[in-house]
């Protein structure tokens, strides 16, 4: 994704996203397209697509008058998107979600329908104080609960990041009775944390685990059958049987449980398996093996 020289408004940026996610995945962009997602005139779409092509990207869309809309050019370039399928995907997501809330909303999408799971249930007053401690560096007293240990324990937390893992929400976070940064669920704060007046003295640069890059080499489960991992290596777009997957050593477990991937037990079955991590031993977990399993769960 290309970075212009000057801030872009977050509702135009939203807006030229719209265009070029449409435009490369659909094949063909019309004003409706942005005039029923935003709720704006047919004259102001027309000038989003004029200032993107003019300003951020010109010559990555060109006008069909068959089509009657803009079709992405021969030598198109993402330049406010990575141009990946899943950015459409989200927004076939985004429409069902919003969709099942505004009956009427219609935004010219292509009919989909997303399997959705509960979630797990987070107060606003505990979101909250997060929020602040993690915006403005403080630290953070919190009353916890996990699986491991169920009676509430207090401590002095300083967290740096919020971590979304699909259905749950996490903080990254030092922890002032374990000296050492730890992941925790948001849902198993005993009560709302409480946001103090002192500032962190542990920030995200001193977090390693965090500042330390993994590459994860995924191949498909050895135990099935040639024609069966073939199926499986294309799913993925794997070249030569391997798909190098790069993430923050301290949400590796999350993006390999997403996978299906466990750090130490292989499911009997490859069918439901499927995937396999070749290079265990070159993750750097150590003795903290444990934990990063534990963490995925949320019970740190």
């Amino acid at each position: 994704m290309k970075k212009t020289d000057w801030p872009i408004r977050w509702d135009l940026l939203l807006r030229y996203r719209l265009i070029e996610t449409i435009a490369l995945w659909e094949g063909r962009l019309t004003t409706n397209h942005i005039c029923h997602s935003f709720g704006i005139g047919r004259q102001q779409a027309s000038k989003d697509i004029n200032t993107y092509l003019r300003e951020l990207a010109p010559g990555n869309l060109v006008y069909d008058r068959h089509l009657k809309g803009y079709v992405p050019a021969e030598l198109f370039r993402p330049v406010v998107t990575h141009g990946q399928v899943g950015e459409y995907l989200d927004l076939l997501a985004r429409q069902q979600n919003l969709s099942s809330t505004f009956e009427s909303l219609n935004i010219g999408l292509p009919d989909s329908a997303v399997v959705q799971g509960p979630n797990r249930v987070i107060s606003p007053w505990t979101m909250r104080a997060v929020v602040s401690a993690t915006r403005y560096g403080r630290q953070m007293k919190a009353s916890y609960v996990s699986l491991s240990r169920p009676e509430a324990v207090e401590s002095i937390l300083e967290p740096h990041t919020l971590v979304c893992t699909g259905n749950s929400w996490h903080l990254r976070a030092w922890c002032d009775s374990n000296r050492e940064f730890r992941d925790f669920a948001l849902s198993r704060f005993h009560r709302p944390p409480e946001a103090l007046r002192q500032r962190a003295k542990h920030t995200r640069q001193h977090d390693d685990d965090w500042n330390r890059e993994v590459t994860m080499v995924v191949t498909p489960d050895p135990r099935l059958t040639e024609a069966q991992q073939e199926i499986i290596a294309r799913d993925y777009g794997m070249k030569q049987g391997c798909l190098e997957v790069s993430s923050r050593a301290a949400l590796a477990p999350y993006v390999l449980s997403r996978l299906g991937i466990t750090l130490d037990n292989q499911h009997p079955d490859p069918l439901v398996q499927q995937l396999e991590l070749a290079n265990p031993d070159q993750l750097g977990f150590g003795s903290k093996r444990e934990r990063a399993l534990k963490a995925v769960a949320g019970v740190c």
